[in-house]
Order: C-alpha cells, then structure tokens, then sequence
C-alpha cells in the first residue's frame, strides 16, 4: 500500500525532518481518512469517540488538527505550548532507535507561542466538527523568571479554545521542569491554572502529565495534591530518561526523553502503581510504547480510562490509529463486554495483564492481518 510505502521511506529521513515531513502531508490533506471507530468513553464529563488519543508533541502548534482527527483519533492534544515563542533545544534533537523501535528527542518545548496557536485555535473552533475532543498541553518558556506564572498566562489565553488542559511538568527536556512535580510548586501550579479558569468563567477539566521515573513516594505525594486540588485526571506518562534494555549502541547515550517500546513495561507499571493508590478518585489517561491492540487492552486492564500515543504513528504509520481502535472493539466481542471499562484495573501486575492481553488478542485477532485494515 502506498501508505506503507511512504513510512517506510520517511524512516531514511533524520528524525526530525520526518516529523515535518508529517505535519506537512497532513497540513496538505495527503493523509489516509478513517472515519473514527465507535468505541465510546467519558472521562471528566467529555465524550471520547473511541479511547486512543494523540499525545502531545506530535501537533506542538495546531497546525494539523483536522488531519489528525481523520487518521482517526478520538482526540488530539496538541502542544507543548508555550506564553512565549522559543525556538527549543540545538539541532539535532530527534534520534532514531530502530532496533528498539524507539526515538529520543529533546527538543526542549519548541513553540510559535500561545498568540500564534490561539489564532490556529479560532480558526479551527469556527469548522469543528461536534465530538470531536480538543486538549491543549502548556508548559513555561526556558527563560522565564516565574514558570508558575506561565501556566497561568498559557491557560487564560487558550483554554476557552480547547475541550481540556494539560500540564507539563516532566518534560525531561527542559531545565528545571521536571523539579515542579517533586515539590510544593506542583500545587502552586494547579492553583494558577485553576484561578486562570475562574478569572474566565470557564469549567474545563484539568489533567497533569507526570514523569515515569517518579519514585513510588513521588508519585504517590503528586497524586495526593491532585486529588485534593480536584484535578480531573492524570496523564501517565511522558517519556523516560532511562536507558535500561536498549539495543542501540549509536543514539543510546543522547540526552532527552525515550519514547516508544522500551517505555511500555515502566509507563504501565508506574500507571498501576498509581490507579491503585488514587482508589478511584482521579482518571487515568495511558500513554508510552503503545504500538498494538494488546498493548492498548494491557493500560486499561491496568486502570486507564483512555489512551494517547504518538510514536508508534512515526515508527508504525498513519494506519496505527485505526488498526488498534479496531483490535479493541473486536476484543470487546470477544470478550463479551459492552465497554472497556468493565475490566478497567482489575490487573495490578504488569506481567499478569500483559500476559492476559496477549491471550485475549491471540484468541481473538489470531486471523487478523492488521495491515490489511
């Protein structure tokens, strides 16, 4: 298939002109259209068409929202978006993996900045189509002097354009983000983001995206100030500054953020981890190494209510979407259940869940030739 042809060819491409690559077929409307499976879900009060999402980092500057939504998505957030413009880390910052079907990036919050993506927004708002769920991931600029104050300004000025907001602060990328989640400026962040949304008159659900390498206190005390700010859900998780179990030997010690299938095994384990200590009072939104049905049913047999991913579109192409979306559903007629979220958590061992979602997925998809989608 010439889809299949392209991927393969933009995996000659380094890996950030691949990326733009991307953006640009897309921006262009040269992208294959999925109408959106039919596998519903509500999270926070919004309505999700089906549960795989795009994570944040692909559309950093909602130049491609339209195409995205056409791969198939049941929602698309776009960012890391910045108050300020800034151009991001040096070049190179994207760094290919193939034999651990990975990428390690640092591109350091790159952003046309807030006013240049609000105007993309309006424009956007003015022929969106209804249902389809819009989040926006903010961040602070490197050089700012009150990061806390960015979040702030970032989601006065685009949060009534969007369904959500997300907030990153584990970016591995840029220099003292990651501290925010470990110390009191986590609530302090909250807080700004939530007095942005009062000043407006506006109720929009709040998501933080955290860290995989978060120890468990960490983790746990990030949770606890979520749950008692009224946070609607956690994003788990960004990418990892881990190295364990890589094969490659060239791009391995690059600095930045590992994303891809290396990350699946700790992102699942850290997302169990804290489903079960948020008992039920917050959501979960799944992300890192999702490249499969299996992988997918793996994160909610773990406790995430829905899913985002982003590099198995790079590594695996633009039919990735559609092809997992359609292993879920055919797992829940297998299976016999009406939604996902009948067996959300019910596992809280990795190796158990993994292990029951590639029995389940061996069953029921055994004949399936996922390409063919």
């Amino acid at each position: 298939m010439i889809w299949d042809k392209l991927t393969s060819l933009t995996k000659l491409l380094p890996g950030e002109a691949s990326h733009q690559l991307a953006l640009a077929t897309l921006s262009l409307g040269m992208h294959p259209r999925y109408s959106p499976v039919q596998l519903p879900g509500e999270v926070a009060g919004l309505h999700f068409y089906n549960p795989v999402g795009l994570a944040a980092g692909f559309d950093k500057n909602a130049k491609v929202m339209a195409g995205c939504f056409a791969l198939g998505f049941g929602s698309v957030e776009i960012g890391t978006v910045t108050p300020l413009p800034q151009p991001g880390n040096p070049k190179p910052r994207v760094f290919r993996l193939p034999e651990d079907n990975a990428f390690i990036n640092r591109y350091g919050f790159n952003s046309h900045g807030m006013e240049v993506v609000a105007l993309r927004l309006s424009k956007w708002r003015s022929f969106k189509v209804v249902g389809q769920t819009l989040g926006v991931n903010i961040g602070a600029n490197r050089a700012s002097k009150n990061k806390i104050e960015d979040y702030y300004i970032a989601c006065s000025r685009l949060a009534g354009l969007v369904d959500y907001v997300s907030i990153n602060i584990s970016s591995p990328n840029t220099i003292g983000i990651r501290d925010l989640q470990k110390s009191g400026s986590l609530e302090k962040i909250i807080e700004s983001v939530k007095y942005a949304l009062v000043e407006a008159n506006l109720v929009k659900p709040i998501f933080v995206k955290l860290s995989p390498d978060l120890n468990k206190k960490e983790l746990f005390h990030a949770i606890e100030i979520m749950v008692n700010e009224g946070v609607s859900g956690v994003i788990m998780s960004n990418t990892t500054v881990s190295r364990f179990g890589l094969k490659n030997m060239k791009n391995r010690e690059q600095d930045g953020g590992l994303s891809g299938e290396p990350l699946f095994r700790l992102s699942c384990e850290k997302l169990s981890e804290a489903y079960s200590f948020a008992a039920g009072k917050i959501a979960f939104i799944g992300v890192g190494g999702i490249s499969t049905a299996s992988d997918a049913y793996t994160k909610i047999l773990l406790g995430a209510d829905i899913l985002q991913l982003y590099s198995s579109l790079a590594i695996n192409g633009p039919h990735i979407v559609n092809q997992i979306n359609t292993g879920l559903v055919k797992l829940c007629l297998g299976e016999g259940l009406k939604n996902l979220k009948e067996v959300r958590g019910i596992f809280n061992s990795f190796d158990k869940a993994n292990q029951y979602a590639e029995h389940a997925a061996n069953k029921h998809l055994k004949n399936d030739s996922l390409s063919s989608f």
